[in-house]
């Protein structure tokens, strides 16, 4: 007795379909799974057996083999379970046949019990299957929130194998889940606001241009001066995501289990990692790699408090991802590339003890000390970051002035404005702001009068000036237009973008 039926799992942050071919034959009581299964896969064997025992069908006492094909992809996770349940019953002859399971994908993990329990990546799980032609899916009712998002396939949530299985017979038949418009009615509400800081206008006007234009930014000052409390309200100025981006950003969570009871990610995510953590935390890996820190950034906020205190080695891996927007992690099972496209905020003392140039602490660092502090992040790292300013001390009287600063709304609407001039003109190059351009796109869109030509000129040979230098001072000098709702980039924006980039002393 044979059968064929469909079930899925998932490859970094995809889906991939995957055929399980079930044979139940005459001889001594055995059950192998064959086709590259991990220890979680072979496990399934004991949760299969105990599922459909006690959802009272009959479990072969045969020679039960299950093949998962393709046999040369490693399949981890429980994702596969109900798959061969459902194609155990149908080569046994219960209840439900060959016919029934045609065209039809099934996902989850069972319980002893025959219940179905979530799993993670059925988001990209789902993708995938509607993206092969794949009319009807199954997953776990726990699930149904991801299950929402897409449309184009029937998609139905289960709770038991027995249902499943009253369902396939036509029996007590399911509804497919209904569709949801994904961002529609969605109240943004946070915790902190802009409202709340003290001073700092040049931080401030700088975070302003970061989120406009998807910049990466340096703040270095000392201990107190509002560093951290700048960069956590970022995200509460930055533009609400797209529905492409929002549907990225949720299928790299759903896959590495960060979901949670949410359907979609609808506001920007904000990731901290501290400094003790790893290379392959922060970039990705394992035997078959998993997204790290810069990829659960993606679309959103990075924020690196005491860059220096990272290890070089770690620091130096986020080249790759700062440049092309994606991180490639190759093992020898496995090579993966995963979408990076983060804004980077990150911060540092000016030097270890944190107090060179405070106009109230003396510094107690010696210059070989401060030199090697300094050093601990490479030239060309610091190239790569857009901005890099200084933070001033905060006074005493801007402390106590009781009249709040322009809130995180105010600003966020100047934002979304200058990131719907970008939307527009980046349409059909597969960018949503300007940070993101490469280099066709800035010859293209950075326009400058003549003006802003000669002081563009002029500071390239003074500052000694990379050529990737040039061309981020021109995309934030373009965000800085945007937000000055300027077609051309004029001398003004140009200076702004020079000196937001080179007010940092080494």
């Amino acid at each position: 007795m044979f059968a064929k039926l469909l079930g899925e799992t998932t490859f970094g942050i995809d889906g991939v379909v995957v055929t399980v071919e079930v044979d139940i034959n005459n001889g001594l009581p055995k059950f192998e799974v064959v086709g590259l299964p991990t220890t979680a896969v072979k496990e399934a064997r004991e949760r299969v057996k105990s599922a459909i025992s006690n959802s009272g069908y009959v479990f072969p006492m045969n020679n039960l083999v299950i093949n998962l094909a393709p046999a040369d992809l490693k399949k981890e996770g429980s994702t596969l379970d109900l798959a061969m349940a459902v194609g155990v019953l149908v080569a046994n002859g219960q209840e439900i046949s060959q016919a029934d399971v045609l065209d039809k994908i099934f996902i989850g993990e069972l319980s002893l019990d025959g219940g179905i329990r979530k799993v993670s990546g059925v988001l990209p799980m789902v993708m995938e299957a509607k993206k092969q032609g794949y009319r009807e899916i199954f997953i776990p009712v726990d699930n149904a929130a991801e299950g929402k998002l897409i449309s184009g396939i029937d998609v139905y949530a289960v709770r038991t194998l027995s249902e499943l299985v009253a369902h396939l017979s036509a029996t007590y038949p399911l509804q497919p889940l209904p569709k949801e418009n994904i961002l529609s009615n969605i109240e943004r509400a946070y915790s902190v606001d802009f409202a709340d800081v003290k001073g700092q206008p040049v931080a401030r006007r700088a975070l302003e241009i970061a989120a406009a234009g998807g910049h990466s930014i340096l703040m270095v000052g000392s201990p107190g001066c509002g560093k951290t409390m700048l960069a956590r309200r970022l995200v509460t100025i930055m533009p609400p995501m797209t529905e492409a981006e929002a549907l990225e950003v949720t299928k790299i969570y759903s896959v590495s289990g960060e979901l949670g009871d949410k359907g979609l990610m609808v506001e920007r995510p904000f990731r901290s990692p501290h400094h003790s953590t790893s290379s392959n935390a922060l970039l990705g890996g394992g035997t078959i790699p998993r997204p790290g820190e810069v990829t659960l950034s993606h679309n959103g906020v990075l924020f690196l408090d005491e860059l220096p205190e990272f290890e070089r080695s770690t620091l130096e891996m986020l080249r790759q991802p700062l440049e092309d927007g994606e991180v490639n992690i190759s093992r020898v099972k496995a090579q993966m590339c995963f979408p990076s496209k983060f804004l980077l905020v990150a911060a540092q003392n000016p030097c270890p003890c944190g107090y060179l140039g405070d106009p109230v602490h003396q510094c107690s660092c010696k210059p070989k000390d401060i030199e090697n502090y300094h050093h601990k992040i490479s030239g060309p790292l610091l190239d790569r970051i857009d901005m890099q300013i200084n933070l001033v001390r905060v006074e005493f009287n801007e402390l106590q002035n009781k009249a709040p600063g322009e809130s995180s709304a105010d600003i966020r609407k100047r934002v979304i404005a200058a990131r719907n001039i970008q939307l527009q003109r980046l349409t059909g190059t597969g960018f949503y702001c300007n940070a993101q351009m490469g280099r066709r796109e800035v010859e293209k869109f950075c326009e400058l009068d003549e003006t802003a030509a000669k002081m563009l000129e002029k500071y390239f040979g003074a500052l000694h000036l990379s050529a990737r230098s040039h061309d981020r001072v021109l995309k934030v000098a373009r965000t800085i237009a945007d937000l000055d709702k300027s077609t051309n980039i004029q001398a003004k924006h140009i200076a702004e973008a020079i000196q937001l980039r080179t007010n940092i002393s080494a």
